[in-house]
């Protein structure tokens, strides 16, 4: 990805805000992505693989919420 300029906020606590913002935006782009991919028959490796974390990582992280929401998701041979 090119390098780009982003403009930074004058105020520290505008850019700190910001940060956040832009995490918790993050987080619910994950959630939803992952969730359609668990929906569409992905595997816990293939998601993992996708965000560069470890399977183990992204089951922990996501598998309550999406049992929660009814997704139906794959268990291990």
């Amino acid at each position: 990805m090119p390098d780009v300029e982003i403009p930074a906020p004058q105020d520290s606590a505008d850019a700190l805000a910001a940060v956040v913002a832009l995490r918790r935006l993050a987080d619910r782009l994950e959630d939803a992505a992952v969730e359609k991919a668990m929906r569409s028959g992905w595997t816990w490796s293939e998601v993992a693989e996708a965000l560069g974390i470890t399977r183990q990582a992204v089951h922990k992280k996501h598998a309550k919420r999406l049992i929660a929401a009814g997704v139906d998701l794959p268990r291990r041979r």
